[in-house]
Formats: C-alpha cells, sequence, structure tokens
C-alpha cells in the first residue's frame, strides 16, 4: 500500500492543482483569451484538459518512481518536482486570473529550464521517471512559444 500511494499521492495533487487552475482561469477563458491575437498554431480549446491530464498522469508516475527508488538523491530530485509543480500552477494563475503574458512568460521560462534539471537528475535516479516528462517538456516548450507569441502580438 505504502508503495501505491506513492504513485497515487503524487499523481492527485497534480490533478487537484491542475483543477484548481482551471478554476482559477474560467473567467479568463471565457472573457480574455478569445479575443487575444493567438498564433495559428493555438490546439482547440479542448485540446488542452486532454493534454493536461496525460502529462499530470506521467507526472505523478515520474514522482513515484523517484519516491520508490533507493537512489540517495531521491530526496533533492523530489524538491525540484515540487518547485516545477508549483511553477506550473503559478503561470496559470499569472497567464489567465492575472491576465499578465509577461508575468507568465517569465514563468514558463523558468518552468522549462526547472523541467530540463528534473529530467537530466531523475535520470539518475530512475531513467524511466526522467522520460517520463518528455511529453510534459514538448507541451510546455510549446506553451512558451504560444505565450511569447500572445506577448509580443497583444
Amino acid at each position: 500500500m505504502k508503495k501505491a500511494l506513492a504513485y497515487i499521492l503524487p499523481t492527485l495533487l497534480c490533478f487537484v492543482l491542475g483543477g484548481i487552475a482551471g478554476v482559477l482561469q474560467n473567467d479568463a477563458i471565457a472573457h480574455w483569451y478569445p479575443y487575444l491575437n493567438k498564433s495559428a498554431l493555438t490546439p482547440p480549446n479542448i485540446a488542452f484538459p486532454i493534454a493536461w491530464g496525460i502529462i499530470y498522469l506521467c507526472m505523478g508516475i515520474s514522482a513515484g518512481l523517484v519516491l520508490t527508488s533507493r537512489a540517495m538523491a531521491r530526496s533533492r530530485v523530489m524538491w525540484i518536482w515540487f518547485v516545477q509543480l508549483a511553477l506550473n500552477f503559478l503561470w496559470s494563475v499569472l497567464f489567465f486570473f492575472a491576465r499578465n503574458p509577461l508575468a507568465g512568460m517569465i514563468d514558463i521560462v523558468a518552468l522549462d529550464i526547472l523541467v530540463i534539471y528534473y529530467m537530466v537528475h531523475a535520470y539518475r535516479v530512475r531513467r524511466a521517471a526522467s522520460w517520463l516528462f518528455l511529453p510534459y517538456l514538448l507541451w510546455i516548450l510549446f506553451a512558451t512559444y504560444l505565450n511569447g507569441y500572445i506577448l509580443l502580438c497583444n
């Protein structure tokens, strides 16, 4: 049971924070975001919860793999995991709730760097934990482009 909780709790935390972020950004998605100049590459709104659902699951499993490893560095890797999760949540608050693409851009660039940092350190603990972050990294790099486009074109 303890091993299962190492996977379940981080996954639940991802989904709970994602849900809170979703509630906080509802007004901006309805009354602000549709009126911004956006890249032609912007996915339809339905793509975002699907992508994030997959990403949150991968993030939780990655954390579980780190937590159940016997590596000495696992606490440091988990610290990085928690900080990147906080930056992930903060991006929604800054970009949508505060309607501040510049602050969102600063946050997401820091998030990009921290996710790469996590992947490097997680690779040393459990390779699969690192690889599970690859879809997340690709998605947030794309989100960085979208954020930058909005910042420059609005």
